[in-house]
């Protein structure tokens, strides 16, 4: 049928149309069926909602449908009934523990992509591999298929050098040190990272303390070849963007396969065209990975799925038990980073991570021998040369490269924890830390995060400070302060840690 849009107001969050009741019963469409939308050479798909916000002769278009074509108002266009994608054929075989073919992953998510798939279906498909996992053959697959079916970036300084951490410890802003010193050095390294999704922080989010982020492959291109660096967010690009979608969906399920997640991860390291790849792994209580086994068991399927794509990948296991530096939230953590790079010293967890993986990186990319790399790093470091890496990626990406620790602006309103006795700390509580940071308002709120004044390992007498919440409002504040009298955020024994007697 053909029919006039209207564009409404509206973000549904499934890529919806909307259509009068009658015209829907004249159509025999049902409430979440699929249909596809032509107009010349415009294609789109849609779920259907059935609705009085629009007249007969009409279809609502949701504004996340906009996001994906351009329709204007009153132009016509052709509604076809869309019917079951083969694609779920392919889902279902998935659910029955099946292996998928190398051309049935690439319909999966060239539908994904194409939005032919609805939420269900994608949740489903998920779950799937959540529940039977993926060989090799179809990481890789999937992988491939993830970054063919977006953009591909092509940058003439090689050789390409990457860095991604998988997460999990908060104040992980040793990215912000380890890009400068890196490109410092030689070598290329376009950095895309992401906003924080579970974390009080993501690199994104700190950087954007000083620049801007949001950029065009094409800006991102003249940025690197330039200057041989940028540290940019990934979400404003349209690498692998099946990717963004199925994490909705690992998002409400709360799991994350790993199978997806290492194609998540290699299929933008390969549309970046990097060339070598460093996976930093944290391990330990309270991250993503807690045990040096599953760690390594994770480095050997990076390591084989860099082969399938024609990259070289290495992976360093690192020690994730407690903060890295002193700060947690965006401008907490860009004030310790920025330091860190003026002074060419900082908290020990901090440089030695940054230098650590730094290291590897001019290794890998030669332009450090074996074994002096973690060296190298630290004299670029310590020489000013990464701070005047870092003010030239700030300048590039539109920020003020002359900014100082101080310039930046951080919560004003404090709370600050003491120690209640006497003693060691023996702990602190990597998701107690992220929660109590989210609580007071971060990442949203820049300003809003943690400041820690202890390590494990440290003694502390009663009533010294332990750590202050900054917020950017009292309610906020007040809730981060509830949050964190409510959990254990920091353990303090004594060097007997229990008496037993006899029984």
């Amino acid at each position: 049928m053909k029919v006039k849009v209207r564009i409404l107001d509206v973000y549904s969050g499934r890529y919806s149309v909307f259509i009068n009741e009658k015209e829907a019963m004249k159509a025999k469409l049902h409430p979440d069926d699929l249909v596809k939308l032509e107009a010349g050479k415009k294609t789109v798909y849609g779920s259907v909602v059935i609705s009085s916000l629009v007249k007969e002769g009409e279809i609502g278009i949701s504004r996340d449908v906009l996001q994906l074509h351009s329709f204007s108002e009153g132009e016509v266009v052709t509604v076809i009934p869309s019917g079951t994608p083969e694609s779920v054929r392919y889902i279902k075989k998935k659910m029955n523990g099946g292996k998928l073919r190398k051309v049935e992953i690439e319909t999966i998510i060239k539908d994904i992509v194409d939005r032919k798939l609805r939420d269900i279906e994608i949740s489903s498909f998920v779950t799937s591999l959540e529940i039977n996992g993926l060989d090799m053959d179809e990481i890789a697959a999937l992988t491939i298929a993830m970054a063919e079916t977006g953009d591909m970036l092509d940058i003439d300084r090689k050789p390409i050098m990457d860095v991604h951490s998988i997460g999990g410890v908060p104040g992980n802003k040793t990215n912000i040190l380890v890009v400068p010193i890196v490109a410092a050095a030689g070598l290329t390294i376009p950095k895309t990272s992401s906003r924080a999704i579970t974390s009080a922080a993501g690199t994104a989010d700190v950087v954007e303390v000083f620049a801007d982020v949001s950029f065009s492959l094409d800006e991102i291109k003249r940025i690197v070849e330039k200057i041989g660096a940028c540290m940019v967010w990934g979400g404003a690009l349209n690498l692998a963007p099946a990717d963004d979608i199925t994490i909705k969906s690992e998002r409400a399920l709360s799991i994350d396969p790993t199978g997806l997640m290492l194609a998540s991860i290699m299929s933008k390291k390969y549309a970046m065209g990097s060339q070598y790849v460093l996976i930093d792994i944290p391990t330990g209580k309270g991250v993503k990975v807690e045990s040096v086994d599953q760690a390594r068991a994770l480095a050997r399927d990076f390591i084989e799925l860099g082969k399938r794509l024609g990259q070289y990948v290495e992976v360093a296991i690192t020690y994730g038990g407690q903060p890295i530096g002193h700060t947690v939230g965006p401008a907490l953590e860009a004030r310790e980073a920025l330091q860190a790079l003026m002074a060419g010293t900082g908290p020990g967890s901090l440089i030695e991570k940054a230098t650590g993986l730094a290291g590897v990186l001019l290794e890998m990319g030669g332009v450090a021998p074996a074994g002096m790399g973690k060296k190298m790093a630290r004299e670029i470091l310590e020489s000013g040369k990464a701070y005047q890496k870092m003010r030239e990626i700030i300048e590039e990406q539109g920020g003020n490269p002359d900014i100082k620790p101080e310039d930046i602006p951080v919560g004003d309103k404090t709370y600050t924890f003491t120690a209640p006795t006497s003693g060691y700390i023996t702990a602190i509580d990597n998701k107690a830390i992220t929660g109590i940071a989210r609580a007071a308002g971060a990442p949203e709120d820049k300003g809003a995060g943690i400041e820690l004044y202890v390590k494990v390992g440290e003694k502390v007498k009663e009533g010294d400070p332990l750590f202050t919440i900054h917020a950017e409002s009292e309610a906020r504040l007040d809730q981060a302060t509830v949050f964190a009298r409510r959990t254990e955020p920091i353990r303090i024994e004594g060097m007997v840690l229990q008496r037993i007697g006899n029984i």
